[in-house]
């Protein structure tokens, strides 16, 4: 029998444990890896052609958001669903829009849970029952999330997501340039791109705006 090869990508040591304690029970299903952020997930990704990443949203370093956009392009074979303790279904549509085929909360069942895993490597979708509009997920709402313009966060390009959330954990230009690799001029360019768009003027503004649409955590925000 082939065994479902699992990714798991969550920066909580016991997130990942109960979720590998899960699955080790199923014969069909095996954990193969466990990354802490979503950059690793995606270097892993690389490495080992998981069938399917069990991946969480709001992460350091690179959320989860970007982290499917990214998989998808170096391994589109690579199912992701996503496992958050986001329900509201702006964050369904965030995942899904990013290349999730489907998403659950962390108060599913570990029935599912096994079960969200073989659906989707079979190429089918699956939502958590709980969710609001878990019928039709991807249709857009009248509002976005916490009032946060909607169609800004849209219009933002991978890269100045990225550059959106190092911001809003802390680091100066200097720092977020050597961990994308690009040069401070660049990182400048797209923080002045942030700001246009999205109609922020500060750091401080910048991340409320992270944490509102969910890519970093509270305790993770710049003080």
């Amino acid at each position: 029998m082939n065994r479902i090869s699992v990714l798991l990508v969550d920066d909580h040591a016991l997130v990942r444990e109960g979720c590998r304690q899960v699955l080790g029970r199923e014969d069909d299903l095996c954990v193969v890896g466990e990354a802490r952020d979503g950059r690793q997930a995606v270097e892993m990704v690389k490495t080992l052609h998981p069938d399917v990443v069990l991946m969480d949203i709001a992460m350091p370093h690179l959320n989860g958001l970007e982290a499917t956009r990214q998989v998808a392009k170096v391994v589109p074979t690579t199912k992701v669903l996503m496992l958050s303790g986001h329900g509201e279904s702006s964050y369904v549509r965030a995942a899904i829009k990013s290349g999730a085929v489907g998403y659950l909360t962390k108060e599913t069942s570990a029935h599912n849970l096994c079960r969200a895993i073989r659906e989707v490597q079979q190429g089918r979708r699956f939502f958590s029952p709980c969710l609001p509009e878990h019928h039709d997920p991807v249709n857009p709402a009248p509002a976005g999330h916490a009032g946060m313009s909607k169609k800004s966060a849209d219009e933002l390009t991978p890269r100045e997501t990225e550059v959106l959330q190092l911001v809003a954990e802390g680091n100066a230009n200097k720092q977020t340039a050597a961990k994308l690799g690009i040069g401070i001029k660049t990182v400048e360019k797209h923080r002045g791109h942030l700001m246009e768009k999205l109609q922020i003027h500060n750091t401080a503004g910048l991340t409320c705006y992270a944490v509102g649409i969910g890519i970093i955590k509270v305790s993770e925000a710049v003080s």
